[in-house]
């Protein structure tokens, strides 16, 4: 169990981070391990989605065919979300099997899927070739479809309140295989399959938003997040969205908040922030370990003053850990040092959990915490999660004993 300090001047107990039913891997000096390298497996097979435009092109030339041909089967893929051969039509018989073959081999393996919602979320688990699963969770809000993506296998930032990080780092996620959770999104929502109607006319809906909130640290996994974003964002070869409907998140990696903000790719930056002070977001964030809380809130100010993008900074509110007023006036405090105008802080009620100490602050202790941001002159807004009864919430997702026996049946 976790050791409660004294009370803080507010009245209000400190209880400091503990992990629950896991042990935490530590380092040679007893510190939270932190894995940024992916650990060796086979990779997977390459695939449209992990090519350039121009390799494309080679690669349909390599299997005898003329070049021209790999355009058509990003359009099949990537617009109308298909990698069946036989919707293809435009494409030769001869030949288009081993096109299809060749640059579109299969990435995921639907295990089961949940929803909840009343259908308007649904949680999927998916096998990928070396049998590592991961989850994604496609939501339907007013107005917009969020598919929340997962971009590793695991985790290795050691969060002690994160259920993805416990078992650590599987392996990196291929650009393919980050794109292919959006394609299958997309195949739902067609088959009316997402709280709708089935849809005869693919141009009326799809996945509309993506956040790098799923299983990972997506800047752990640079060059394949980048791009899988590319793909996505390509209106000539890719799929056309838009990159402000996009959001990369990170716990905090300073050098790579500084590479993508050179990449002049106008994505949401996000940062899991989670407390204001160094003191405790050592031991909830380790990567804090590495970059301190000003130095990564200096990274997320150039991240504004390169591509004039507001920041998000993403703050899970857990009772009488990080939910003191006193917080509330200091992250105010060092978001306002560095300017006004270019951030917006997302507080989000931990998902509960009978008995534990990580749990969601009181109402009323949220209301103030955002109260006093608000007073401070800091656009905030508490934020509703959804799939908390499917475990597809912040934080919620993992693969479990039950997980892994379906995965072994399928």
């Amino acid at each position: 169990m976790a050791r409660a300090l004294p009370p803080t001047s507010s009245g209000a107990p400190q209880v400091r981070p503990a992990t629950e039913g896991w042990q935490q891997k530590k380092d040679a000096e007893g510190r939270p391990l932190l894995q940024f390298a992916s650990p060796k497996r086979g990779k997977p097979p390459v695939h449209l989605a992990d090519l350039t435009p121009e390799q494309r092109v080679e690669k349909a030339k390599e299997l005898g065919l003329p070049g021209f041909r790999a355009g058509q089967l990003e359009r099949h893929y990537l617009t109308r979300w298909t990698s069946d051969p036989a919707e293809m039509t435009d494409l030769p018989a001869s030949g288009r099997e081993e096109l299809v073959a060749g640059l579109l081999p299969p990435l995921l393996t639907e295990v089961r899927r949940l929803d909840t919602d009343k259908g308007d979320t649904i949680k999927f688990l998916w096998k990928l070739h070396d049998g590592a699963l991961v989850e994604s969770v496609l939501m339907r809000y007013p107005g917009r479809i969020t598919l929340c993506v997962s971009s590793q296998a695991g985790c290795g930032m050691n969060c002690p309140f994160c259920a993805t990080g416990q078992a650590g780092l599987t392996r990196n996620m291929s650009a393919a295989e980050i794109v292919d959770q959006v394609v299958r999104a997309n195949q739902a929502i067609a088959r009316g399959e997402l709280g709708g109607k089935r849809s005869t006319d693919q141009s009326l809906e799809r996945v509309s938003n993506i956040v790098f909130m799923g299983m990972g640290e997506p800047l752990a996994n640079y060059a394949r997040v980048m791009q899988a974003v590319r793909v996505m964002t390509d209106k000539k070869h890719g799929m056309g969205m838009s990159a402000r409907g996009i959001t990369v998140s990170t716990v905090g990696l300073v050098p790579a908040i500084t590479k993508l903000a050179a990449e002049d790719i106008p994505v949401t930056f996000a940062l899991s922030l989670h407390a204001p002070d160094d003191e405790l977001r050592d031991e909830l964030i380790p990567v804090n370990s590495r970059w301190k809380v000003d130095e990564a809130l200096d990274a997320a100010r150039g991240y504004f003053e390169r591509t004039g993008r507001r920041v998000s900074i993403e703050y899970a509110l857990i009772k009488d850990m990080n939910d003191h007023p006193w917080r509330a006036d200091l992250l105010a405090q060092k978001l306002n040092a560095r300017g006004r105008g270019w951030v917006h802080v997302n507080p989000i009620p931990l998902n509960p959990t009978p008995g534990s100490i990580w749990t969601a602050s009181e109402p009323h202790v949220q209301n103030e915490f955002v109260r006093r941001l608000n007073a401070a002159g800091i656009p905030t807004t508490l934020r509703d999660t959804r799939g908390k009864e499917i475990d597809g919430a912040c934080g919620q997702l993992v693969a479990t004993e039950d997980d892994e026996a379906a995965a072994s049946a399928s």
